[in-house]
């Protein structure tokens, strides 16, 4: 089962991703988590990404393909995988599906979780990280005992930078020029599906497990 997640920043998808991932005993595959694994254990390929990521330019499309390539052949992908962060592009989702067609694969589902832009501006700004241990909470969803202190460490709760209404309104003008083409992209090749990602987390779940049958 080779599962692709799409859906804007803070629509949940990676939290998805993961549940899905534990369900179906496939590894949950980040971009990110491969770089690093790559750069840490001083792969060829993780060398070469670490020089374009050391000029603060990014890892060109092919050697990400490359990565991600090399991921699935280990052991815990055999029976799938879901994959999270990539592809953002219709280049890279070409070449994604260029690489997998020559190893005789294809991806199986592509889930779109999908919230309207408001709902996430609203989920993310009522974000707070605690500047001591890095804890997360919601002002609605799940606050702090004491408003603004860490239930852990005691530490102050602060709004990200990442997290203002500006910013998010930002990166969800990016993702909507990007990532939406996506969307028709997956749906022309019939696999694309989508679940109401402002319902209860367990609830989306539910209905991804209904599509993933």
């Amino acid at each position: 089962m080779k599962i692709i997640m799409l859906g804007a920043p803070g629509a949940g998808k990676g939290t998805q991703a993961k549940m899905i991932a534990a369900k179906y005993s496939i590894p949950h595959i980040s971009t990110g988590d491969i770089f690093r694994a790559n750069i840490k254990e001083g792969t060829e390929l993780g060398q070469k990404a670490k020089e374009y990521m050391d000029k603060g330019l990014l890892v060109p499309d092919e050697l990400v393909v490359d990565l991600i390539m090399d991921r699935f052949q280990q052991d815990d992908a055999k029976n799938g995988y879901v994959l999270d962060g990539f592809p953002r592009t219709i280049p890279q989702a070409e070449a994604l599906d260029k690489a997998l067609a020559a190893a005789g694969e294809a991806v199986d589902f592509a889930i779109n979780v999908e919230v309207p832009d408001e709902n996430i501006v609203n989920r993310m700004s009522g974000r707070r990280a605690c500047v001591g241990c890095g804890a997360t909470y919601h002002v609605v969803y799940n606050a702090p005992k004491v408003e603004g202190v860490c239930d852990t460490c005691g530490e102050k709760l602060i709004l990200r930078d990442d997290d203002k209404p500006e910013t998010v309104l930002n990166r969800l003008s990016v993702y909507h020029e990007q990532t939406q083409p996506l969307i028709d992209y997956y749906t022309e090749k019939g696999i694309e599906k989508e679940v109401d990602g402002t319902q209860d987390m367990n609830k989306v779940f539910d209905d991804i497990v209904a599509i993933l049958g």
